[in-house]
């Protein structure tokens, strides 16, 4: 019986000295990078009523992990860092965060919230590339569709985002991820003003 212990005790010492080992998960999320003190020249449009969404992305990056170029063909899918939650709903809520300071209306919400009913205008996404180069730089392209809910053609656009990663690591490449994404919203928003004017 002691000699049956004595070899089963390293084999449990070293199960739960691995479980302890395990590699750290890390969790980011993407942020509204539009300030109020950058959007003083936006035209200010407190009763508009917009809807972000929804938003479509590559299903290589569609995913819960951050995903990184590493070759011309080959990317990297990171499983400890991660995203908080899906891109998707990021890319929306950044985009809606933006378009408000620069519109200056609080009027600007997220299709998840809930149909397109009660709105001026509605803003799809579809998000062609979102590239991710560490220490380097990322590149977003997006399509985008905004449409009228009473009367009018649809205006399209196209974003092309290419933006230098300004610090070292993950928490640099995804706060370029974030500036990219102001610079699309920049884009949207200048269209919704011409939009509005007529």
């Amino acid at each position: 019986m002691m000699r049956a212990l004595s070899l089963i005790a390293p084999l449990l010492w070293a199960a739960l000295t691995g479980c302890a080992a395990a590699p750290k998960e890390n969790f980011y999320v993407l942020s509204a990078s539009v300030q109020l003190e950058h959007a003083q020249m936006a035209a200010s449009m407190p009763n508009i009523r917009i809807v972000i969404g929804p938003v479509a992305i590559s299903e290589i990056v569609d995913r819960p992990q951050l995903v990184t170029r590493s070759a011309p063909h080959q990317v990297a899918i990171l499983e400890q860092e991660r995203w908080a939650e899906s891109l998707k709903g990021q890319i929306s809520r950044v985009v809606a965060e933006n378009i408000a300071v620069l519109l200056g209306t609080p009027h600007v919400s997220i299709f998840a919230q809930g149909g397109v009913s009660d709105v001026d205008y509605r803003v799809t996404l579809e998000v062609q590339r979102f590239e991710s180069v560490l220490n380097e730089a990322v590149t977003i392209e997006a399509l985008w569709v905004i449409h009228r809910s009473v009367g009018g053609k649809p205006t399209n656009g196209h974003s092309l985002i290419r933006e230098p990663v300004a610090s070292p690591g993950y928490n640099g490449l995804v706060a370029a991820h974030s500036h990219a994404l102001g610079s699309i919203s920049h884009d949207i928003a200048a269209a919704l003003r011409a939009a509005s004017a007529f």
